[in-house]
């Protein structure tokens, strides 16, 4: 039977560690790395951004990624999380999200799908498209996956790790995959003054 034996952590010098941060900092591949994060981080957030129609109260992380920002509509007071991705179609699908949405992190929206049965390799195969439309007051959980097609209704709740696709009926909880009703969202309606207060 083997026995765990600690194992000491190296320690190294003020010297060493100076030495080692100076040495990749002279790195041309560090530098090679930074461009190529900073230019991913353009085209898949900055750029994307830009194109959209984002509403200025909307909260969004700034590890959050975007495509075909010209086919995306992001509603007031909408969160989204850290690790999104929101995919709108490269032709005409669109996305949109309703106001105060809470989108968890690493929720993935995608408004198109690939082929897969015309013979040729997947990458170079067309897309299917449909839009996405989710309503206001929604709350999509972590790691909820939302498909091409997929309608979210007013006040639904998707629980974590779902995958989403067809319509989801206003104020349902929903959970699993493919995501099922397991609920409903009991909620008396908000007067209008406390809206206004809470924004």
């Amino acid at each position: 039977m083997a026995v765990d034996r600690p194992v000491q952590k190296i320690r190294r010098t003020r010297r060493a560690r100076f030495l080692r941060l100076l040495g990749s900092v002279l790195d041309p591949r560090a530098w090679a790395h930074l461009l190529k994060i900073v230019n991913f981080y353009n085209y898949t957030h900055v750029q994307e951004l830009r194109a959209a129609d984002v509403d200025r109260s909307a909260n969004i992380a700034p590890t959050a990624g975007f495509a075909n920002g010209r086919n995306l509509r992001i509603g007031a007071r909408v969160t989204v999380g850290a690790y999104c991705q929101i995919w709108a179609g490269s032709g005409r699908a669109r996305i949109v999200i309703g106001d105060d949405t809470l989108l968890g992190p690493d929720v993935m929206m995608t408004a198109a799908n690939y082929r897969f049965n015309d013979g040729s390799p997947l990458a170079r195969q067309a897309m299917n498209e449909a839009d996405i439309l989710i309503g206001c007051d929604c709350w999509i959980g972590r790691g909820t996956t939302v498909l091409a097609g997929a309608r979210i209704g007013d006040g639904a709740v998707i629980g974590a790790n779902s995958v989403v696709r067809g319509t989801v009926p206003p104020f349902a909880i929903m959970a699993g995959s493919p995501a099922r009703v397991v609920g409903t969202r009991s909620c008396g309606a908000m007067p209008e003054n406390e809206w206004e207060e809470s924004a």
